[in-house]
């Protein structure tokens, strides 16, 4: 493998080629850009209504101006994933604890995933975007805005967003709004939701919006380490979208220390378990009650085609909740079941035991273990029909951080595909010290309008999504490492964190073709990267 401190030296090869990629050639191999298509890409009635700062327009032309931009049904087309190359099977690590069944069935695990010392939350982060780019045939003209998600600060003050930007300046793009945004585990949502944003404003020049949100997850040698891991999605957003963004959201806000980073001298985090579980729970019911309470307005159930329908777990069709482990996941979901018990604990479908917490707010049973017991029992039918499929990835790779809830929406979509059409999806977000968000998004059969005429020449679908991002066949085509080559790999990242003057010196041979990885840090902390 070539290395260089030169950011010339990023694009010298082409990403990861797959069926869908054909040869090596294009401007990722540096080769020309795609021929290029229409003079805008996207939708010609999706351009911006009326210009920026139009200090005389009615307000029934900006009723209307609205209900043009809601017409433009934003969201997502295309997801990749990057996962770093170290992977342990929860059944080893039980055995090298002694601790049978702690991982697999306490936490739910399958493998434990981790990074080497060269890989980096910008490596991650450069890898995505690459193969997203490349995969789905896109210019690097028709990006307009990068936003990134992540709670990996490798600097202060340099944006992991001005690091991707080396991909671009190449090919003379440099008009790319967006910065990096953090809050923990939240940084991804808060990425996506000011993308989509853009696009639904005035100020959107017809370009698509690239979300990047990944972390690596590391925990000191202890009890928390297995519930770690990493890894890295990138979005693509715009109009016409096969999963679009509806409806109201929900959101719940406060000050707590439950996870947080106080120390620059560390990857470690500061972590009250207990307290941080506790939290998340609580953000489940409140985003929940504040959810179903706007989807009571006719506007807003308009919105998500309920047709009188009761706005409660039965209204969606699949949920993807934030994954630290999938245990949480499995009593967040269970929560979601309590909050429709509250709204109507004499429903037939709460007969029986559940009975004995009617009338008991949901607030008063987070941490009742009994509760928990009777609900997460309950809502074991609809957890395996609408939220099971979700946690292919995460069960797979660990805690991403910001990655996490949008692993589980790629595995979803990869598992489902095209039958996503006319479905209704609830997400949950949760970030700690707190900020937690519910939304709704919506699986369609887009226009094809907004597809970009260059190689493949079809449109954004949810089976392109799938096919594209192959997920299921790259995990399982991963060599999973022993524990002593993992536990060496994390040792060295501890040694070297916050150091100058080194180049790593990982097993690059273990890394797929089109990887990029850290090739140095100099004596002034400046990182270069190269790829595989």
């Amino acid at each position: 493998p070539h290395r260089s401190a030169s950011p010339s030296s990023m694009a010298e090869t082409g990403p990861e080629p797959g069926p869908e990629t054909g040869p090596e050639t294009g401007p990722e191999a540096g080769g020309p850009e795609p021929a290029p298509g229409p003079a805008c890409s996207l939708l010609p009635e999706c351009q911006p209504p009326g210009g920026v700062g139009d200090s005389h327009a009615t307000r029934e032309e900006l009723r209307q101006r609205a209900r043009r931009r809601g017409s433009r049904k934003v969201g997502i087309h295309a997801l990749e994933v990057y996962t770093p190359r170290h992977a342990c099977s929860a059944t080893e690590l039980e055995k090298a604890h002694g601790t049978p069944g702690k991982y697999s069935v306490g936490l739910l695990m399958r493998e434990f995933c981790g990074p080497d010392w060269d890989e980096d939350p910008v490596s991650f982060a450069l890898t995505a975007v690459a193969r997203l780019m490349w995969r789905n045939g896109l210019r690097h003209a028709d990006i307009g805005m990068i936003q990134v998600g992540t709670e990996s600060l490798l600097d202060r003050s340099k944006s992991i967003k001005s690091n991707l930007m080396a991909l671009f300046e190449e090919h003379g793009v440099t008009d790319i709004q967006g910065t990096d945004q953090y809050n923990a585990c939240y940084g991804g949502t808060a990425a996506l939701l000011n993308s989509v944003a853009w696009v639904e404003s005035s100020a959107w020049d017809g370009r698509y919006a690239l979300v990047v949100c990944g972390d690596i997850a590391v925990y000191a040698p202890g009890p928390a380490r297995p519930t770690g891991g990493g890894g890295a999605v990138a979005m693509l957003v715009g109009p016409d979208a096969p999963l679009v963004m509806a409806g109201p959201r929900a959101t719940h806000a406060f000050e707590v220390y439950d996870f947080y980073k106080p120390r620059g001298d560390t990857e470690y985090a500061t972590v009250d378990g207990k307290l941080s579980q506790d939290a998340y729970l609580a953000s489940v019911d409140t985003c929940w009650s504040r959810l179903k309470a706007k989807l009571g307005a006719p506007a807003a159930a308009e919105q998500l085609g309920l047709n009188g329908s009761p706005a409660d777990l039965r209204a969606f069709d699949y949920v993807c909740m934030h994954s630290p482990y999938n245990k949480l996941v499995q009593k967040g979901f269970a929560r979601l079941l309590y909050g429709d018990f509250a709204d109507d604990a004499t429903a037939p479908r709460f007969a029986g035991d559940a009975q004995r917490w009617a009338g008991v707010p949901p607030a008063k049973t987070v941490g009742d273990r009994e509760a928990e017991k009777c609900f997460v029992g309950l809502a074991k039918p609809d957890f395996e029909a609408k939220c099971a499929p979700s946690d292919t990835a995460s069960r797979q790779v660990g805690n991403c951080y910001t990655a996490a809830l949008y692993m589980n929406l790629l595995s979803l979509v990869s598992a489902k595909a095209s039958s996503l059409i006319g479905a209704r999806l609830l997400l949950f977000s949760y970030g700690s010290g707190a900020v937690a968000t519910a939304f709704t998004l919506i699986g369609r059969e887009p226009s094809g309008g907004s597809a970009l005429a260059l190689p493949p020449a079809s449109p954004f679908t949810l089976e392109r999504i799938a096919t594209t991002a192959q997920l299921a066949e790259r995990l399982t085509a991963r060599t999973c490492s022993d524990l002593p080559t993992l536990t060496r790999a994390l040792e060295l990242r501890e040694e070297r964190y916050g150091q100058a003057g080194y180049e790593p010196s990982g097993d690059v041979g273990a890394l797929a073709p089109g990887t990029y990885y850290l090739a140095a840090v100099d004596e002034l902390h400046r990182r270069t990267y190269s790829r595989k």
